[in-house]
């Protein structure tokens, strides 16, 4: 199994996250942690995950900051009167490694001085990058490529989510130098099964190991 606590983000909001979470907890046998939730008024990713993934509650662990409203992290907190302060946002004790998930992107606002990518530097763990398979994934996936490597952070790869879409997973392969490992098709039903065959066939399992 793997050892490592996987951290995934991704190039920007909405862009498949949640399910790539919950592909690798479901394949992978891992629980899930959301450090930081915002649009909880909307659901929340940790409800998404267990739903998809048919995982068990204490499989889901508790996020460290959960907000109402569907906005950046660092705004959702100056409207509840708060401020994320990283130094309280703590691994949660888990028996297995850790499927955890950021909010919007690599350079999402926290707080007045700090990023999501800032989040990941303190948990220490290597990132799985989730991008749309779609017009504009170039440039969004490299400038994200760019930061994490600017930051010293070690990526796993790229999973492109969405059709298949050759010219786009060559050229972010090459300009990036990376790896896509991964790609998540568009799914008639989400859930365990259609989200474990994903991984099966589409995925590099070694690159998660």
């Amino acid at each position: 199994m793997p050892s490592k606590d996987i951290f995934v983000t991704g190039t920007d909001t909405n862009v498949g996250k949640t399910v790539l979470a919950a592909t690798l907890c479901a394949a992978l046998g891992r629980d899930y942690w959301k450090p930081i939730q915002t649009g909880t008024s909307e659901g929340s990713d940790r409800e998404a995950v267990m739903r998809y993934a048919d995982l068990s509650a204490p499989q889901m662990l508790p996020e460290a900051y959960r907000f109402d409203p569907p906005v950046s992290p660092h705004l959702a907190a100056r409207m509840a009167g708060v401020r994320i302060d990283l130094d309280s946002i703590q691994r949660p004790p888990s028996s297995s490694p850790l499927i955890i998930e950021g909010a919007g992107g690599v350079l999402v606002p926290i707080n007045e001085r700090e990023l999501m990518i800032h989040l990941i530097e303190r948990l220490s763990a290597p990132v799985v990058l989730a991008a749309r398979t779609s017009l504009g994934t170039i440039n969004h996936t490299l400038l994200s490529i760019q930061a994490l490597r600017s930051a010293q952070i070690e990526l796993l790869g790229v999973v492109l989510i969405g059709a298949e879409n050759p010219e786009n997973q060559g050229a972010i392969e090459y300009y990036g130098k990376v790896r896509v490992v991964g790609t998540i098709p568009q799914l008639t039903a989400i859930n365990r099964k259609a989200l474990v065959g994903a991984f099966d066939r589409h995925f590099d399992r070694k690159a998660f190991e």
